[in-house]
C-alpha cells in the first residue's frame, strides 16, 4: 500500500524518547495483591498479642450478632444464596488473618509525649513487632505511621522511624517483608522528596538493600490535593519510594470547613479529593486507600452493634463503588463489617464478569445485552484480579 507518510523523515523525531517517558511514568503493570484494610493501634498499645486480641473481640463479636448466614444476611441485606458464602469466608478469615496490614500510630492516635516516653514507646513496639513475626503472626504488611514535618520539626519522626529499624533490625536479624511507614500530613510538595532522601539514608546507613524502605503518603489537606493536580513529575520525583496515598477524612473534612456533624467519609467533599487522587495517580503503580469510621458500637446491645456494623459497612460499599478496595479499621468490630462487605462485594459481580470477559474473548457477543468495549474488559478482568487476591 503506498501511503503519503510511509517512511517519513523527522515527522516522528523524538518517538522513542516519548515513549520510553510513558512507559516509566505508567507502567503496565499486573493487578497485585493490595490489603483491604490498615489497621491503626497507637504505639503504646501495641503488644506481641495485638493480632490475637482483635482476631479473638471481632470473633466473639461474630459469635454473639452474627452467629449464622442468616443473620449477616439480615444485617447487611443480603441474599442468603450470597450470604452463606460469605459468612463461611468471613469466619475463616478472622480465624486465619484478622489484619491483612497493621500500622503502629505514632501520630493523631498516639499524640505528643516528652521525648523520652516516645523512644521508649519505640523500642515496645519494636519488640513486640519482632515477637509477631517469630510467631509467624505478623501481618503481611506492617510498618510505623511517623509524625509529620508540618509540625515544624522533622527530628522527632526521623527519631522514631530510625529507632524502630533498629530495633526491630537487631531483634530480628533482617527486615521482615511487607514493611512500608506512612507519612501524614504532607502540606507541600517538598516534604515528600526531603522523607525519601531519608529512607535512602537510612537504608545506607542500616545496610539495606536499594529500595527496600517505601512510604505512603496521607492526602488529608486542600494543600495535599492542590500539589497533586499540578504535579505530573511527583511520582517518577520519588524514585519509587512512593507506594501508597492514604486518605486522611477527618484531617480534610476540618481544613476546608465543614461542621463536625459532615465530617463523614461519604461527604461529597471527600469524594471530590478522592478523586483527584485517582486521577492524579493512575496509572503510576501507587495504591489508594480511603479513610476510616472513627466510631466503636455505643454500647454491647444487637441494636448498638447492628447500628455500627450497618454504618461502617455502607461506608466501605461507598470506597468499593468509587474505585477505593482498601480502607482503615480502627475497632475490632470493623473487621466484622469490612471483610463481610468486601467479600460480598466481590463474589455478588464475580460469575457475571467471568462470563462477559468469556463471551467477549470466544466470539466478542453481547451479555445481556451488553457490547463490551476492550477498556472494559481490562476493567473486567482488573475485577476478577482483585476479587482472587481478597478472596484468596
Amino acid at each position: 500500500m503506498d501511503t503519503t507518510l510511509a517512511g517519513p523523515d523527522g515527522l516522528l523525531e523524538g518517538f522513542d524518547a516519548a515513549h520510553r517517558e510513558q512507559s516509566e511514568r505508567y507502567p503496565a503493570r499486573e493487578i497485585a495483591w493490595q490489603p483491604v484494610h490498615t489497621v491503626y493501634v497507637p504505639a503504646d498499645r501495641v503488644t506481641p498479642g495485638t493480632v490475637t486480641e482483635w482476631r479473638q473481640a471481632a470473633m466473639d463479636l461474630m459469635h454473639r450478632h452474627v452467629f449464622a448466614p442468616a443473620e449477616l444476611a439480615s444485617l447487611f441485606d443480603l441474599d442468603i444464596d450470597l450470604a452463606t458464602p460469605v459468612h463461611d469466608r468471613l469466619r475463616k478469615k478472622l480465624a486465619a488473618e484478622p489484619i491483612e496490614d497493621l500500622r503502629v500510630d505514632f501520630e493523631d492516635g498516639y499524640g505528643f509525649r516528652p521525648w523520652d516516653e516516645e523512644d521508649h514507646h519505640v523500642e515496645t513496639a519494636a519488640a513486640a513487632i519482632a515477637a509477631m513475626y517469630e510467631a509467624g503472626v505478623l501481618p503481611r504488611r506492617w510498618g510505623p505511621r511517623v509524625k509529620s514535618f508540618a509540625d515544624g520539626d522533622p527530628r522527632r519522626s526521623l527519631r522514631t522511624l530510625d529507632g524502630f529499624l533498629t530495633e526491630v533490625l537487631k531483634r530480628t536479624g533482617e527486615l521482615p517483608g511487607g514493611f512500608t511507614v506512612t507519612f501524614p500530613k504532607v502540606l507541600v510538595e517538598a516534604y515528600l522528596g526531603q522523607f525519601a532522601r531519608c529512607l535512602e539514608a537510612l537504608e545506607e546507613s542500616l545496610r539495606l538493600g536499594r529500595g527496600t524502605l517505601r512510604f505512603e503518603m496521607q492526602v488529608e489537606a486542600p494543600q495535599t490535593v492542590m500539589f497533586l493536580q499540578r504535579s505530573a513529575d511527583l511520582v517518577p520525583s520519588l524514585g519509587g519510594r512512593l507506594a501508597a496515598a492514604h486518605f486522611g477524612v477527618f484531617d480534610y473534612t476540618a481544613s476546608i470547613g465543614l461542621p463536625p456533624h459532615e465530617q463523614r467519609l461519604d461527604h461529597p467533599a471527600c469524594d471530590h479529593a478522592r478523586h483527584v487522587m485517582q486521577t492524579a495517580l493512575a496509572g503510576t503503580g501507587v495504591e489508594l486507600s480511603d479513610g476510616s469510621l472513627a466510631a466503636a458500637p455505643a454500647s454491647d446491645s444487637p441494636e448498638d452493634v447492628a447500628d455500627l456494623l450497618r454504618r461502617h459497612s455502607a461506608l466501605v460499599r461507598h470506597s468499593l463503588a468509587h474505585g477505593y478496595y482498601q480502607g482503615w479499621d480502627m475497632h475490632p468490630s470493623h473487621l466484622v463489617s469490612r471483610f463481610a462487605t468486601v467479600y460480598a462485594f466481590h463474589y455478588k459481580c464475580y460469575e457475571a464478569f467471568a462470563e462477559r470477559i468469556s463471551a467477549w474473548e470466544d466470539e466478542r457477543a453481547a451479555v445481556g445485552g451488553v457490547l463490551d468495549e476492550p477498556a472494559t474488559v481490562k476493567t473486567l478482568m482488573a475485577a476478577l484480579a482483585r476479587a482472587d487476591h481478597a478472596l484468596s
